[in-house]
Order: structure tokens, then C-alpha cells, then sequence
């Protein structure tokens, strides 16, 4: 067998040893390869013939450690629905990092591998549903433009892991930018010592945003940046309906990648409040909620980082103040632009168009009406069925007619926004559990079905894929859970 292709130059380990533990995957009894990102392994420069085979599976199962890897658990704390605890990778191992051909350097993480140092008494497994979930809802955001972390594999290990009931087990090779998270830094707070945060800032900076580099005072840097990228982030989930459902401080990554799909779904009916997660119970990661907690995250993040802002305590406490304030301005123009853009129009500060935004969100959410679909029909109105319309639709609908007429924007302009802006195809929740419910005995069409129509999320709707794209014809009490 070649050396499938693996570049790994695994910076990380450089940093200081309070940041990591070594420690190897636990082999598995029969690992069998199931879902293989072929796109994916060819932009990274591997072998997909080397992967599928008996030693690659091998490798993607814990079962050995490629030439060149050097196997860790990276260490990090969290507030995890807003209670803080000193974390770590419990169920993953990192290779290492891959240069791909690109130049782009790459984590190759194994989830699933068995326990760790930071395993807290669990068992360091995976269930396959899981696996495959976090793979599917990758891709499909990856498809969507989103920024995250992308799944090259999932491996069936042959052996069962017990939660609620008895699952076949799994493992996932997850592939991220890097596993830096805002939780990272909070752990580095905890041990008093400002070299190894200013360590940790550096090599944020090297690895991320070179372009900071020289800056007067990093740590403010890397902050305001992060705060931009997370805004970013932040309209991307909202544009699509994407509920994370545990957006703790250690799903938070400084390169601005989604990160850990456990409860997470796609919202149907339109509700400010919607929830998920069956652990969420008081809405605190409710979709409409998700702007403000990211900034609550951003917040725990300069806290982190305050020793390094300014020699002053008073002094640093006004510069994270300024850099969280960030957020708020840069999120409510992104989101305005966003929206609007939904609707084909350019962005302005005119408040009828704010208004137009509002009042269809109202409307949709009095009439318990679908987000994604709703915004489909305005994008293609001759080619969906007809959606439900009323009175007060009627005159919404005038009304955006009008301001699109007086926009500025030509006609095709105008479409190709709302085109480019409003997914047909998304995850939908009941497509999903089907597909995984399937794959549980290997039955695998209808996820490979379900993967070929999210590789296109915004093609126009097609009648032979009405499945897709239709919304639920009713509530479903659909709940999500961790998988842990």
C-alpha cells in the first residue's frame, strides 16, 4: 500500500504539554468502512483506493496510527449550558495536521476512538446514527456555502455502544480548519499563567490570521477578529434555519467553522423560539436566541483573554468591552443585508424594507408557516406549488413587489440573489431520521439519495425530488439528542 497520501506536520505539538495529552485510538474489533467522502479526500490529496482498503479502514477506525501521526487529545474547559467545567477531547483522538495539496493545513480527527484522559468516566465510543448524522448536516452546510468542519468517513467499529439502548458503534473522521475553540483559552485562563495564553494567541494568529501578525496588541486582535468571523457565522445559520442546539463555549472555534452537529436540525414552521434539543429545556439555544448567545460566548472569550489586553485591569475591561461591541453592529448589518437579500433586495437603510422583512416573518410565524419553504416560493413562484396566502399576504406581497420594482436592481439582479441566498434543498428532519433509520441495517440508498440531492442546495425545484423540498405536513415533535 502507498503512503495514501498523508502530509502531516502536526504544529500543535509544539505548544506547551499542559494542552494536550498522547494517547493513541483504541482499536476496534471489526472496522468496516460505510459512508467515504470521495470529494473531499481528493481535494486533501489522498488515496481514495489506499482509504477504502484494509488498511486504510484500519487507519479510519482506530485500529493503527498512519506513518507520520502522532495521536492527541487536545484540552479545553467550557461553559456548557452556562455552567463552566474543565473539558477535553473525551471521545476523540487528533492524527494529526494534514497539508493538503492546496497548501491548506487540516485537523484529521478521529471521533469515536475510545476513552481518553478527559473522558470523565464515559466511554470514549460513538454511535453510528450520530456519525452519520454529523456527516450528512456537514456536508449539506459545506454544500450551502457555511463555514464547518467536514466528515471524510464514518467507520462501523463492529461493536456496540450502550446508551439508552444498545447501538452499533461508529467513528467519524472529522476534518477542521483546526480544533481551537473559545473553551481552549478559557482552560489556558485557569492556570494563572499569561505566557501560555499568549502562546496560544500567537499560534491562533500564525495558523488562522497571518494578517494580524506585527499587531500592537495581539490578544485584541485575534479577539476583534473572532467576534467578526462569529458574525458572520452567525447570519449563515440564520439564513438557512440551522439550530445548533449546544452552542457551549467549547463549540465555539476561533477559525468561525461549525463545529459538533449532536442536537442540532433545521427549523420547518417558522418559531422564534424553536428547540430541538432534549436537553435544552429552558430555550437557551433556541433559534431566534443563537445571535445573542454566540456574543455571550465572544464575552467568555475576552474574559479569557483580559490579562493580555492591557496592563490595567480597568483599562483591558474597556478594550473587550469595545471588541464585543463589535459584534452587535457587525451581526445587525450582515443579518439586515441578508435578509433583504432573501427578499432580492439590495441592502439600504430604508424602513419599509425593514419593515417588509419583519411583517413576512410575523405572518409566517401567526401561520405557523415554513421558513425555508416560504422563501422558496417567493424565489421561484411558477415552480412550486402554491403556498398558503391571505389577505395580509396579499398586501405584503404588493408591497415587496413595489420595492423591488423601485430598488435599482434589474430583474435578473434581483433573482440571482434570492436565488444564491434562499436553499431549496435542506436537511429536513424527517428526511434524515429516515435515511439513518435505514443505514442501521445497512440499508444506505436512501442516505446516498439524500447526500446527492444536498450536494445542491440551491438548484431550482425539481418535481421528480418534491420530497425534498416540501415541508412536513405537520408537526412532528421532533427532538434531537446529543448522542452521548
Amino acid at each position: 500500500m502507498s503512503n495514501i497520501g498523508w502530509k502531516f506536520d502536526t504544529t500543535y505539538l509544539a505548544l506547551p504539554e499542559i494542552l494536550f495529552s498522547r494517547v493513541a485510538p483504541t482499536p476496534v474489533k471489526a472496522a468496516r468502512m460505510v459512508l467515504f467522502n470521495e470529494a473531499l479526500s481528493t481535494e486533501m490529496g489522498l488515496s481514495e483506493a489506499d482509504l477504502r482498503s484494509t488498511d486504510g479502514v484500519d487507519i479510519l477506525g482506530g485500529n493503527r496510527v498512519p506513518d507520520g501521526a502522532q495521536a492527541i487529545a487536545q484540552a479545553y474547559a467550557g461553559h456548557q449550558f452556562g455552567g463552566f467545567s474543565i473539558l477535553g477531547d473525551g471521545r476523540a483522538v487528533l492524527l494529526g495536521e494534514h497539508i493538503t495539496p492546496a497548501g491548506d493545513r487540516v485537523d484529521i480527527q478521529l471521533k469515536g476512538s475510545g476513552p481518553t484522559p478527559y473522558s470523565r468516566r464515559g466511554d470514549g465510543r460513538a454511535a453510528l446514527g450520530p456519525m452519520l448524522r454529523e456527516y450528512v448536516i456537514s456536508q449539506a452546510m459545506h454544500a450551502m456555502g457555511i463555514p464547518t468542519t467536514r466528515s471524510l468517513a464514518v467507520v462501523a467499529t463492529g461493536e456496540p455502544v450502550f446508551r439508552q439502548t444498545v447501538l452499533p458503534g461508529a467513528i467519524l473522521t472529522r476534518v477542521a480548519s483546526s480544533h481551537l475553540r473559545v473553551g481552549t483559552y478559557q482552560f489556558a485562563a485557569t492556570r494563572g499563567d499569561p505566557s501560555l495564553l499568549q502562546t496560544l494567541v500567537t499560534y491562533a494568529i500564525d495558523r488562522h490570521y497571518p494578517d494580524l501578525s506585527g499587531s500592537t496588541v495581539p490578544a485584541l486582535a485575534l479577539l476583534e477578529r473572532v467576534v467578526d468571523v462569529q458574525a458572520s457565522l452567525l447570519c449563515h445559520w440564520m439564513r438557512v434555519g440551522f439550530i445548533h442546539g449546544v452552542m457551549n463555549t467549547d463549540n465555539m472555534t476561533i477559525g468561525g467553522q461549525t463545529i459538533d452537529y449532536g442536537p442540532c436540525a433545521f427549523m420547518d414552521s417558522y418559531d422564534p423560539l424553536c428547540v430541538f434539543s432534549s436537553i435544552d429545556e429552558g430555550g437557551r439555544y433556541a433559534f431566534a436566541n443563537q445571535p445573542g448567545m454566540a456574543q455571550w460566548n465572544l464575552l467568555r472569550f475576552a474574559e479569557a483573554l483580559l490579562p493580555l489586553l492591557n496592563d490595567d485591569q480597568e483599562q483591558a475591561i474597556e478594550c473587550a468591552k469595545q471588541a464585543i461591541g463589535r459584534f452587535a453592529s457587525h451581526y445587525t448589518t450582515q443579518y439586515k443585508t441578508m435578509m433583504l437579500a432573501k427578499l432580492g433586495l439590495p441592502f439600504s437603510e430604508n424602513p419599509q424594507n425593514d419593515a417588509l422583512v419583519q411583517e413576512l416573518l410575523q405572518w409566517m410565524h401567526s401561520h405557523a408557516q415554513d421558513y425555508t419553504y416560504t422563501f422558496s416560493a417567493l424565489t421561484y413562484p411558477t415552480q412550486l406549488p402554491v403556498m398558503m396566502r391571505d389577505e395580509v399576504f396579499e398586501q405584503w406581497h404588493t408591497r415587496w413587489q413595489a420595492s423591488k420594482l423601485s430598488s435599482g436592481l434589474a430583474a435578473a439582479e434581483s433573482e440571482q440573489l434570492m436565488r444564491s441566498h434562499n436553499p431549496t434543498y435542506i436537511p429536513r428532519n424527517a428526511l434524515v431520521e429516515e435515511a439513518l433509520d435505514a443505514a442501521q441495517t445497512d440499508e444506505l440508498d436512501a442516505l446516498e439519495q439524500l447526500l446527492t440531492v444536498l450536494s445542491e442546495p440551491y438548484a431550482a425545484p425539481d418535481p421528480a425530488r418534491s420530497a425534498y423540498f416540501l415541508p412536513p405536513s405537520k408537526d412532528t415533535g421532533y427532538v434531537t439528542f446529543c448522542g452521548t
